[in-house]
């Protein structure tokens, strides 16, 4: 990832910043015929909790349901939604806001998806999963009896069930986050975790809020990650 450093990005290794994807389609192709703010927002996005910003820009005006694929009856929808070719929402499913679904991916049963949520293709959110204003690439599952919040999930990323991501500080002030800058001010008072791709999670894990997780990292079922996991 092109940010302004690989130590402020631990996203990808090889992913070009203008490629990286927002509800499906990659950043320079929402650049073209942008407003004004999405515009200033790709523009000043320096380090990868910026990228939640334009997620929560570019879904919340989603103004059109697009369905192609299929919805259960017992399924709730409170919003806005598009759903791709080849997805299925299960029944007890409960969605919440504008939300983004790719193609070929399979949601619930019962999974509490809410606020402005972009899902990739390919992807599974498991049994009981509640997912609340991220941004969520292909290929990924999240195992059932999962929390994610505030947060952006990478490629090919499995969260064992019951792995559960903290988005609050209990005296409510902003994350910061550690860079070679130093510790950074994110702006945001409710930031979960940025999980790089191929990461994979023990069952329940727990994560502190704001932390980072390196590409092909992997944590023990049980573990509680305290600090940003990166290789040695």
């Amino acid at each position: 990832m092109n940010g302004i450093s690989q130590e402020g990005w631990p996203l990808t290794l090889t992913r070009a910043f203008e490629k990286f994807p927002i509800a499906n389609r990659e950043l320079h192709h929402w650049l073209e015929g942008a407003d004004p703010e999405l515009a200033a927002l790709i523009g000043s996005c320096r380090f990868p909790w910026d990228l939640l910003a334009i997620n929560e820009h570019i879904v919340g005006k989603l103004e059109q349901t697009e369905i192609e694929g299929s919805v259960h009856p017992a399924a709730v929808i409170e919003g806005i939604i598009s759903l791709g070719k080849g997805s299925r929402i299960l029944p007890g499913v409960y969605i919440e806001g504008n939300v983004v679904i790719g193609e070929n991916c399979k949601i619930g049963p019962n999974c509490y998806i809410r606020g402005n949520t972009s899902i990739g293709n390919n992807c599974h959110i498991g049994q009981s999963v509640e997912i609340k204003n991220s941004l969520i690439l292909d290929r990924t599952n999240v195992g059932h009896l999962s929390y994610v919040g505030d947060s952006i999930l990478g490629e090919g990323v499995n969260f064992g069930a019951g792995t559960n991501v903290s988005n609050l500080r209990h005296d409510g002030a902003n994350h910061r986050s550690m860079t070679e800058e130093g510790l950074v001010d994110t702006g945001r008072r409710k930031f979960g975790v940025i999980v790089g791709d191929g990461v994979h999670t023990g069952i329940g894990t727990m994560i502190y809020p704001g932390r980072k997780i390196w590409p092909e990292m992997t944590t023990l079922p049980g573990a509680i990650v305290e600090r940003d996991l990166r290789p040695d």
